[in-house]
Order: structure tokens, then sequence, then C-alpha cells
């Protein structure tokens, strides 16, 4: 059974840090594309970041670069999302997802999904 499992999420004043990690379980890890996406209410889902765990390939929506680092460890076979210099917009609950055959920041691209972690910022 695929399982993808985020923690991390946690209120945090604006200028500060959090880490987000992505644990995975039930497939072969290390030929995969593993996303990270964000809902605020009201909002649809939207892509941040994605990295390719066979190459460590990685890509950054244009609102999050030079802000979020998204790694991969793949011995651990977990995908962690440093967010540091938050903004209020940063606002929402943060999801991961996997597929085997697609990398980049449409959510129908995507087979598996977390059940998500809130990263709330406060000003």
């Amino acid at each position: 059974e695929v399982q993808l499992v985020e923690s991390g999420g946690g209120l945090v004043q604006a200028g500060g840090s959090l880490r987000l990690s992505c644990a995975a379980s039930g497939f072969t890890f290390d030929d995969y594309g593993i996303g990270w996406f964000r809902q605020a209410p009201g909002k649809e889902r939207e892509g941040v970041s994605c990295i390719s765990t066979s190459d460590g390939s990685t890509y950054y929506t244009d609102s999050v670069k030079g802000r979020f680092t998204i790694s991969s460890d793949n011995a651990k076979n977990t995908v962690y999302l440093q967010m540091n210099s938050l903004k209020p917009e940063d606002t929402a609950v943060y999801y991961c997802a996997a597929s085997a055959k697609y990398l980049g920041y449409s959510p129908w691209g995507y087979d598996y999904w977390g059940q998500g972690t809130q990263v709330t910022v406060s000003s």
C-alpha cells in the first residue's frame, strides 16, 4: 500500500522557518517525481516545488524561489521542504504527492497524496 505522510507543519511568525517532511512507503522511491502543493482556504491547490528522486533535479514556483528548498533522502524514503523567510501568504495546508510518470505543478499529474499538514504564518 502506497502511503505518504507529511509532518512538520505548525504556527510560526513571519520571517521564521519550518521544515516539512514527506515520508513515503509502498513504492520504489528512487524513481519518482515528488511534489509539494499547498491549498489556502477558498483557493485552488497550488504547486510549490517538486523533485525527481532519480536525478535530484528540483523546481520551484516563482513565489517561493530563494526561500524554500526541496531535498530528498532516498535512504530514508523522505522528501523535505525547508521553508525560510515565511510570509503570511504562505499560510495553507501543505501536501506532498508522488508520481511515477510526472514531475510538475499540475495536481492531476500525481497518483498518490498525503493527508496534508497545516502551516500558519502570523504577521
